[in-house]
């Protein structure tokens, strides 16, 4: 008996279960709202059920129960909805004990794992020093960049998502549906009159984020190697409010080939932070861009237009369809607050203003080479993205 009650108390401890609850409430409104609705018209259909409505608005849930024997409408109101109630609790009972079960399996491997002192998955020993771990992030993942953009991963070709642009920038973004895993999207913005090096620092400058990104709740610098630029950060974003906040620990790096930028955030194991219910951790994250200058749109030759090629995917712990959706309908609010912070942080930039230590960190770059058969330089243009609104727009 104590112990049922003890899983019952860390049943309703969990946030899973309000963020299924509200879920479910979500997704029942639009349900009972057109049941509502039917009843209502059927009411006005038949006199005899006006005179019920009248009594029922005067007893309130009294109707419920004074309802003459025949009205089918109660009866089948309180089956479908004591059926709905049961399943929905015996799921939510279910999962919750398999998630019970598998973490009381996976507590001695995590716990022998730490007492034994040896470094996995690029994490920290237990005596928590700090390391240039040459693991974090490394040339696998600039190669997988690489393989992103050239459309060489062996996934579906790219589908035109949005095409805008303003006097001094340009916006374009397609998507890709994975058979397995998160929708990974790419997307090209041009900012006029901006140098490459101005946009990486603004990229890798989280004191600024805060001033153009109202998700970024908290940040912190974990870990940091001055010889190769290599960071480990703490980000904590704010969600809406029927879904908790989530918390990322991203590995980062900045390789330099041919005057552009390859600057490259993962979502790295970090046991110096252990996780919790609150913020919920994202563990699959990849964020990475290509930096470089082309020539402006304004056809007289000078380079002095940037260029940024983004591909991102994430698995942020939301269904996927209705993360699809956030995302197209706050894709161009979010570009437009991204460009209007780095206006200001270019406008912050002459007045000579001390740089945050992550601006400084992103001036540490890897200088790497191509070779001919990596040549990565230019952008790389898909059938998908030669046809009408889905090409890229020519800088000469």
């Amino acid at each position: 008996m104590d112990e049922t009650f003890f899983d019952l108390m860390e049943f309703f401890k969990k946030p899973s279960i309000i963020e299924t609850f509200v879920d479910i409430l979500l997704c029942a409104v639009p349900i009972w709202l057109a049941v509502m609705i039917g009843l209502v018209i059927g009411w006005s259909w038949r006199p005899r059920w006006t005179g019920l409505v009248f009594l029922g608005l005067r007893g309130k849930f009294r109707f419920l129960w004074t309802a003459p024997p025949g009205f089918g409408a109660r009866r089948l109101w309180l089956a479908f909805t004591a059926l709905s109630a049961l399943s929905v609790c015996r799921t939510i009972w279910s999962n919750f004990k398999g998630k019970d079960r598998k973490s009381v399996l996976a507590a001695p491997a995590s716990s022998s794992g730490a007492n034994s002192g040896e470094i996995r998955d690029g994490s920290v020993s237990s005596a928590g020093e700090l390391e240039d771990r040459e693991d974090i992030v490394t040339e696998k993942d600039l190669e997988h960049l690489l393989q992103l953009l050239e459309g060489k991963d062996g996934r579906k070709e790219w589908q035109c998502m949005m095409e805008r642009s303003t006097s001094n920038m340009r916006y374009q973004a397609w998507r890709r549906e994975p058979q397995e895993g998160p929708t990974v999207y790419r997307s090209r913005t041009v900012f006029e009159d901006a140098t490459p090096e101005l946009v990486r620092d603004f990229f890798w400058d989280d004191e600024f984020r805060p001033k153009w990104d109202p998700m970024l709740a908290y940040f912190k610098i974990l870990e940091e190697c001055p010889h190769t630029g290599r960071m480990i950060v703490h980000w904590i974003k704010k969600f809406p409010f029927f879904c908790s906040d989530r918390e990322y620990i991203i590995g980062r790096r900045i390789w330099e080939a041919r005057k552009a930028y390859y600057c490259v955030t993962k979502g790295v194991p970090y046991p110096g932070l252990h996780k919790r219910d609150k913020p919920r951790r994202v563990d699959l994250y990849f964020s990475s861009w290509v930096i470089r200058a082309v020539e402006s749109r304004r056809g007289d030759g000078q380079m002095s237009a940037c260029e940024v090629t983004l591909l991102h995917y994430e698995d942020m712990g939301i269904p996927k369809d209705v993360a699809k959706l956030g995302v197209r309908h706050g894709m161009w609010g979010a570009v437009k607050k991204l460009h209007s912070g780095m206006r200001a942080y270019q406008n912050a930039r002459k007045s000579e203003a001390s740089l945050s230590r992550s601006a400084l960190m992103a001036r540490i770059t890897t200088k790497i080479s191509f070779d001919e058969g990596m040549d990565s330089s230019e952008p790389v243009v898909d059938e998908e993205d030669k046809k009408p609104g889905c090409r890229y727009p020519k800088t000469g």
